[in-house]
């Protein structure tokens, strides 16, 4: 079975020349739920849009063993779902049951289908009996909610989140932890928040000036104070 994710010697430079990420070389297996951690600048965000195949570098970048290119694009974006940093940039239909419904239309379902995906999808990020609701009078935390629901209705393998506890206060961030807990396929988080993926991530790799400086047991390295000091990351404050 090939791996979930697998990146070899993966450069990327920025439109002004500026390096984003240097040489990496990453393998992720299905069913991991992975912390990629650093500070701000590190990369973080640069490599899980080269996952999703919308920042095109050197290397080889393949989801479920198909490379990342225009020709395999349609395909891998059935394999990965990708959730941004900014919920509005992802809801944008006149009601929640559209954007959710949205994926599966495109993928051919039938409407009956469809209608059953997007209550159950609804239900399993406990926004049961939402679906007329409008996206922008949600709450931050509904919405989190909501774009993961969007994502989850194409029933992909691996799902990436960027800094998805972003602006939600300490309920929010709870129910979330709760929800992607839940979760079945292969997590690829992208945070500066240690305490929100510290129970979460069974691996952690840590990025910084665009290169990978760890990779291995999340705890190992989430609780080496020297280590996280030294690439301007706090230790967790919750229990080991």
């Amino acid at each position: 079975m090939p791996k979930a994710v697998e990146i070899a010697n993966f450069s990327y430079k920025y439109s002004d020349g500026t390096p984003g990420l240097r040489d990496i070389s990453l393998s992720i297996d299905h069913g991991q739920k992975v912390a990629l951690i650093g500070p701000n600048g590190a990369g973080k965000t640069t490599l899980l849009l080269a996952m999703g195949g919308f920042a095109k570098g050197n290397g080889k970048v393949l989801i479920n063993g198909l490379q990342v290119s225009r020709k395999n694009i349609k395909k891998i974006r059935t394999y990965l779902g990708c959730c941004l940093d900014n919920p509005d940039d992802q809801l944008f239909m006149p009601t929640l049951f559209d954007d959710v419904a949205f994926g599966p239309l495109n993928m051919g379902l039938e409407p009956d289908q469809v209608k059953t995906r997007v209550a159950d999808t609804l239900a399993t990020v406990g926004l049961a009996g939402m679906a007329d609701k409008m996206p922008h009078h949600l709450s931050a935390g509904q919405k989190r909610a909501a774009v993961i629901a969007t994502i989850l209705s194409m029933k992909p393998q691996i799902i990436t989140f960027d800094e998805p506890d972003g602006s939600l206060d300490p309920r929010g961030r709870n129910n979330l932890i709760k929800l992607l807990e839940g979760l079945h396929q292969t997590l690829i988080i992208a945070t500066c928040n240690m305490n929100f993926v510290a129970s979460l991530a069974n691996r952690a790799v840590l990025l910084d000036k665009g290169c990978i400086v760890a990779d291995g047991d999340a705890k190992k390295i989430m609780w080496d104070s020297d280590l996280m000091t030294k690439h301007g990351l706090e230790v967790p404050t919750i229990n080991a």
